[in-house]
């Protein structure tokens, strides 16, 4: 193990070993979301760019190619952001049921907009959802990756107050 790898805990190789068992020696990169994943959640919820370097270390991939799949993606954060991250479904099928009633409760309930944390480092709203793939359920969220459908101010607000 190198210095740069480190900074990874045990249990994170560990996850990342499980994923790279699944693929062939020579395709490691396979395993780069799963090991970003991994990454983010050791450290709070965002990446940092000793995170990424080491992640790259470990897979034995060049740190450009890690940092693009960090930027690219949605579900991963380059910054400090709340301890619960919101996604609101913005595509057409969801802002048709009303995503966008919800996305305004969302940021009057916690006094944010979109792309913001609440002051006490409670909850974060990430910049518009694409797609969340949950078309039949609209509107809907998800929070720290579990599904919210068929949503209305009120049952948004029951789901928030189910958090510490």
């Amino acid at each position: 193990m190198t210095e740069t790898t480190q900074i990874l805990t045990e249990h994170t190789r560990s996850e990342i070993d499980m994923w790279l068992k699944k693929y062939p020696e020579d395709k490691k990169q396979s395993a780069v979301l799963a090991a970003l994943r991994e990454a983010q959640h050791q450290n709070g919820g965002f990446l940092t760019t000793e995170l990424m370097d080491a992640v790259a270390a470990y897979l034995g991939l060049s740190n450009i190619a890690v940092y693009e799949v960090a930027s690219f993606y949605s579900m991963f954060e380059t910054e400090s952001v709340g301890r619960h991250s919101i996604s609101v479904c913005t595509n057409i099928s969801c802002m048709l049921m009303g995503s966008d009633t919800i996305v305004e409760h969302l940021e009057k309930k916690l006094g944010v907009k979109t792309g913001e944390s609440t002051k006490d480092g409670k909850f974060f709203i990430k910049v518009e959802e694409e797609c969340l793939a949950a078309c039949c359920g609209g509107p809907m969220m998800m929070i720290d990756h579990k599904y919210y459908e068929n949503l209305t101010p009120e049952r948004v607000d029951e789901i928030l107050d189910e958090f510490e």
